[in-house]
């Protein structure tokens, strides 16, 4: 028998007689398709009302009376914070100036934060101020819903993503590498097991960010249990030796106890006949990632996205000074990470590096 449409929806939220109507059908034995076909819903919604945990009787059946009262006390939740920075001037002040990026006396980058990091970062600056405290979320609020108000127009183009409007997460694609036989002695299988826990400081993470023609590149360097970053000034080219040498020149200036390990990603860059010697009485050992497999190198690869705010694809790298490089990564080490308890890569490496 075909399906017969009972009603239209009344609304975009699923009214209490809906809620009736897809008790009694589901319990008739139709399918979650076949109710929102009778009652003009996506089966989805049908499948998402029906299967919700919190929207079940303590027996698990589906009871309406308890699905519209589970959605009441979801309507009435407070809602003041997503005016709060409309209605508080220091604290939108303060969330401006790092969306903007506030430019220090010492250096020409501006320190660009995103709204999490700002949000986990107000309690770390304010430990005894509960007025300075605001959700992430409401941050985004006031950046992308109309109405909500709060902070300037244009300060979304300041998020690292430049989007004036928000969108679903996309599924990330990796690019693929060319495979290349390497001795078994430098593959990721055979690194020593402390590097994976990070509690042992001095092992790194390396790749390159590429330029506009592959003609120009920035090499990155992380260290894996600071997430503190040195960028390679390579401004002709990035051969082997050059890649080296720019290793050379960064690592040199580290203690004997912060450079044990370098793992990197399979570029030609870093072939295992060129390169792998930077200049040491004993060298840091190199080990190689395995073919596709860029989260193996989790902590870099986050890094390269982050400097992408700073150095746009399809963009002519060799143009920026040393100068320029030291800004750019003072700016990501001086800025809170949650992975780091909202403390600073600067910080964590200041601690690693000060007296006992």
């Amino acid at each position: 028998m075909p399906d017969i449409d009972l009603a239209a929806p009344t609304g975009r939220f699923v009214s209490f007689e809906e809620r009736e109507r897809m008790a009694l059908l589901r319990a008739e034995g139709h399918s979650y398709a076949a109710i929102g076909r009778r009652l003009g819903r996506p089966r989805s919604t049908i499948w998402r009302e029906l299967t919700n945990p919190g929207r079940r009787a303590s027996d698990g059946r589906y009871v309406p009376s308890v699905a519209q009262a589970h959605r009441d006390r979801q309507a009435a939740r407070p809602k003041q914070d997503r005016r709060k920075l409309a209605l508080d001037p220091r604290l939108a002040g303060y969330v401006c100036d790092r969306l903007d990026g506030t430019v220090r006396p010492d250096s020409r980058r501006a320190r660009v934060w995103s709204p999490q990091q700002i949000a986990n970062r107000l309690p770390v600056d304010f430990p005894d101020d509960e007025s300075m405290r605001i959700s992430h979320e409401a941050i985004y609020q006031a950046l992308y819903v109309q109405g909500r108000g709060g902070l300037r127009a244009e300060l979304h183009t300041a998020l690292r993503t430049g989007r004036a409007r928000r969108r679903p997460r996309a599924q990330a694609r990796t690019k693929r590498q060319g495979q290349r036989l390497l001795p078994p002695d430098v593959l990721i299988s055979e690194r020593p097991a402390e590097i994976a826990d990070r509690a042992v400081p001095g092992h790194w993470e390396g790749d390159l960010i590429i330029g506009a023609g592959n003609k120009s590149a920035i090499g990155t360097l992380v260290e894996r249990s600071t997430r503190f970053v040195m960028l390679l000034h390579l401004p002709h080219g990035y051969a082997a030796e050059q890649v080296a040498e720019a290793m050379r020149t960064k690592i040199r200036a580290l203690p004997e106890h912060l450079r044990r390990t370098l793992t990197w990603d399979r570029g030609r860059e870093m072939t295992p006949n060129v390169g792998i010697d930077i200049g040491f009485t004993d060298p840091i050992d190199l080990f190689f990632c395995d073919p596709h497999a860029p989260w193996q190198r989790g902590s870099n690869e986050n890094t390269n996205g982050l400097l992408r705010q700073y150095y746009p694809k399809g963009t002519d790298l060799s143009v920026h000074p040393a100068s320029d490089l030291e800004d750019v990564a003072d700016a990501l080490n001086t800025r809170p990470r949650q992975t780091l308890g909202w403390a600073t890569p600067a910080e964590k490496l200041a601690a690693l590096l000060s007296p006992t």
